[in-house]
């Protein structure tokens, strides 16, 4: 499991910024395939904060799949709602990194 603990407030503010994010990626019939989870890599060392949908899956599933996903991932998921997750994974290169969390 990644273990980067969050607060509440810089859970708050991600949440925030995810506000106005697209959702990238789709959990379909497929579910969690090794293609999404290549490409969530790709997007999580790119954009560090990463929306995806949830497509036919019902609460419970999802509450699930979120924890799979935070846990093959390697990311936190910092809030769902709905069809929709909100993942984060902080970029180990400071340069790198877009989203300020102090």
């Amino acid at each position: 499991m990644y273990d980067f603990p969050l607060t509440g407030a810089q859970k708050s503010r991600l949440r925030g910024l995810g506000q106005t994010l697209p959702d990238h990626l789709k959990v379909g019939r497929a579910g969690l395939t090794t293609e999404f989870f290549a490409e969530l890599q790709r997007l999580l060392r790119a954009q560090e904060l990463v929306k995806l949908r949830f497509l036919g899956a019902d609460r419970d599933e999802r509450a699930e799949l979120c924890a799979r996903i935070a846990d093959e991932g390697r990311c936190v998921c910092v809030g769902a709602v709905g069809h929709t997750a909100l993942f984060y994974r902080q970029n180990p290169e400071p340069k790198e990194r877009r989203i300020s969390l102090g």
